[in-house]
């Protein structure tokens, strides 16, 4: 990656729906570059998908939760697979420091958040859980 790609990478971080035309000229190239670059970052996964952000607001039946995750020895390939695969679980973070693992829970009720807990915990490789429910946003 050079310069190009970094700065096309940034705009499209900031809006992903920002067209092509667009992002040619905040480059200084020309559009035919500004596809072929976004097609190699994709076609070598640098790129691997646009998203929707919402503003919290907009799913006030939803509970966010953030799990920080202390594994057990050498464990934590296995550890991930399994969160991952937990349907709770929409994002998965290495870390450093005291905590090996921070998992963003997104679930619709309490009793939701209980049972994807209880599931977490029973992992076979998790040492300790700590979780932080989500009261507000600020950005």
């Amino acid at each position: 990656m050079d310069d190009i790609d970094r700065k096309l990478i940034s705009i499209l971080r900031a809006d992903a729906r920002t067209s092509v035309a667009t992002l040619a000229t905040k480059l200084g190239v020309a559009r035919s570059t500004v596809m072929q670059r976004i097609r190699r970052l994709t076609d070598d996964r640098v790129i691997i998908g646009y998203t929707v952000i919402l503003q919290p607001e907009a799913e006030p039946d939803h509970i966010r939760a953030w799990m920080d995750v202390q594994v057990e020895g050498n464990q934590t390939l296995e550890v991930i697979a399994n969160l991952l695969g937990d349907p709770s679980v929409v994002a998965l973070h290495d870390t450093n420091g005291r905590w090996d693992l921070l998992a963003e829970l997104r679930v619709n009720s309490p009793a939701d958040l209980s049972r994807a807990l209880e599931r977490v915990r029973l992992i076979k490789g998790i040492r300790h859980t700590e979780t932080s429910i989500l009261l507000k946003s600020y950005r």
